[in-house]
């Protein structure tokens, strides 16, 4: 299955990811062997899963977690009701289906937390795309990334544009020892599991904090757009979707 197949695949699914970004996760997704395991945290109506599932070797697990609940659906979108969450569960089983994926997908329809024991064993493969809020991303990040294997990789969307999901990789991420910052492509940051230790840690450092100043922009993007300025959105070099991401 190329990866063009899953862009056409994923084709009128609702979602904020965009075509570069599902590149490298469809690479990532690509690069693992029969016996090994993704994870995906948010999966809204399910356009990550079906390009994750579509890239995914014979043999690889797939796990989509997301309750499904109605709150947190995406920018702007914090607070929501019941009857929205289960439209988005009917969505995402239906483009599943649609895509001839459901069967490859484990779909744990509860919060990120409460899944950390409802799924066992090491994951090879982390896409972190949950709730944005500071606290929730926080949990996100360090209680799943403990579970990412060495030489694993996490993937977290909304980062240095999402200023919860940027706070989060700041307390988490900017010092760690254990997570080495791969880059991003747009506000898909990629980190690898691996030591980071003397002056590579500072430098690892670096380059994320680097990020900063594409982060203020994104938050003057989207300040222009709440306020009806879109003329300085573009300006600022916002030229694809509703919303910087």
């Amino acid at each position: 299955m190329s990866f063009e197949q899953a862009l056409h695949a994923v084709a009128g699914v609702e979602g904020w990811m965009t075509d570069a970004q599902a590149r490298r996760l469809w690479e990532r997704a690509r690069a693992l062997r029969a016996g090994e395991k993704i994870v995906e945290i948010g999966s809204y109506r399910g356009r990550s899963a079906i390009v994750l599932a579509r890239a995914a070797a014979d043999g690889v697990e797939v796990v989509a977690i997301d309750p499904h609940a109605g709150n947190d659906r995406g920018p702007q979108q914090i607070r929501g009701t019941a009857d929205q969450g289960e439209a988005d569960h009917r969505a995402f089983e239906a483009n599943l289906e649609r895509a001839e994926v459901a069967a490859r997908i484990r779909h744990v329809r509860a919060p990120a937390q409460s899944a950390l024991d409802l799924v066992a064993g090491p994951v090879e493969l982390l896409y972190v795309d949950g709730a944005h809020r500071y606290a929730p991303a926080r949990d996100d990040i360090a209680g799943w990334g403990t579970r990412v294997r060495a030489g694993g990789t996490m993937l977290v969307h909304d980062a240095f544009s999402s200023v919860g999901v940027t706070l989060a990789l700041a307390r988490l991420m900017f010092g760690s020892g254990r997570w080495r910052y791969a880059g991003r492509e747009g506000s898909l940051a990629e980190y690898r599991r691996e030591p980071v230790r003397g002056r590579v840690r500072l430098a690892n450092a670096v380059r994320q904090a680097a990020q900063l100043p594409w982060f203020v922009r994104n938050l003057a993007v989207k300040l222009a757009i709440v306020t009806g300025a879109r003329p300085l959105a573009r300006a600022l070099g916002h030229r694809e979707g509703p919303w910087p991401y």
